[in-house]
């Protein structure tokens, strides 16, 4: 295109037309009106993104292996026996045995808090159609993958399903700003509610201002409604600041999340909710403090005078 005064003027133009959809989408939140190009574009380049994740990844398929786990009847057993298939099939380089573990320590979650899950792989960080902290798997509508199902994976907490395409969907993140999840505090249940701060920890304003909390104590999901859009007993993360409580209704803390936001992989969504509550079943047992050496002092006197040497006796 020659740069001529049109050509300017169509640039501003779309410039333009560009902010105001920006704007838009992100006061009217989930409700905006460009939500249906949103997943639009799902449907459109959810394939793409697939085709060129499976392409580079030489374990991609694996995942599916787990994508059946979801039936109730024997569901342990079940999720135990895929993940002996997958490591059969993964072999033993460094980053396959890492994949490995990652599957050993979602399934061993999912077994914990029963959850149905549907195994999925992070093939895109950042979704094309939006600007907050999401990422895009290679999961989506003919997988059972719906709107508002909880995502976790062998940490804890990754966030929830916001748009679904055929083959793919996209996943806030718990670290949004405008992501906010139901807590219950470990051991005392104390409810808050959490809200992500990007790349700091999670704030938690806790309903009783009252509340004993301390560095250390941990945190898990509440629970929704009809378990959407977060089943219970998904853990969150770990206490390591308490603001000074000053007499108010509601006390913030600030929660260091169990997920590694930037290094996400292999994750799970939840497609079938527990029969009951898990409560604290699904934190990982804390690690126990080491013991004290003990140490053996011992204290030589010396002793004021010697004994004689004995002397042989006379026949």
């Amino acid at each position: 295109m020659r740069d001529t005064r049109e050509s300017r003027l169509l640039l501003v133009l779309l410039i333009a037309i560009a902010f105001a959809l920006i704007t838009v989408d992100i006061r009217a939140g989930e409700e905006s009106p460009v939500d249906g190009a949103r997943q639009a574009a799902a449907a459109v380049f959810g394939p793409v993104e697939e085709g060129v994740a499976t392409a580079v990844d030489p374990v991609a398929n694996a995942i599916g292996a787990v994508r059946d786990s979801g039936e109730r009847h024997n569901r342990i057993a079940t999720l135990e026996r895929e993940n002996a298939a997958l490591k059969a099939r993964l072999g033993s380089e460094d980053q396959t045995r890492s994949r490995i573990h990652e599957l050993d320590e979602m399934l061993k979650r999912a077994g914990a808090g029963q959850y149905g899950i549907k195994g999925a792989e992070v093939i895109a960080i950042g979704a094309a159609q939006g600007f907050s902290w999401t990422v895009t798997i290679d999961a989506g509508s003919k997988d059972g993958i719906e709107r508002d199902m909880t995502v976790l994976n062998g940490d804890g907490l990754v966030g929830r399903v916001t748009t679904v395409g055929p083959d793919t969907a996209t996943v806030v993140l718990a670290n949004d700003p405008d992501f906010t999840v139901g807590t219950r505090l470990e051991k005392t249940g104390e409810l808050g509610f959490a809200t992500g701060q990007g790349d700091r920890a999670l704030s938690v304003q806790m309903l009783n201002g009252k509340a004993k909390v301390s560095p250390g104590d941990r945190l898990v999901t509440f629970g929704s409604r009809g378990n959407k859009p977060f089943v219970p007993g998904v853990p969150i993360g770990e206490v390591v600041k308490v603001d000074p409580s000053r007499g108010d209704l509601t006390r913030t803390v600030w929660v260091r999340p169990f997920v590694g936001f930037s290094r996400l992989d292999i994750v799970g969504v939840v497609v079938m909710p527990p029969r009951e509550d898990p409560r604290d079943a699904v934190l990982p047992p804390k690690p126990e403090a080491p013991k004290p050496t003990p140490t053996v002092t011992v204290t030589v006197t010396p002793s004021g005078s010697a004994s004689p040497l004995a002397q042989p006796a006379d026949d």
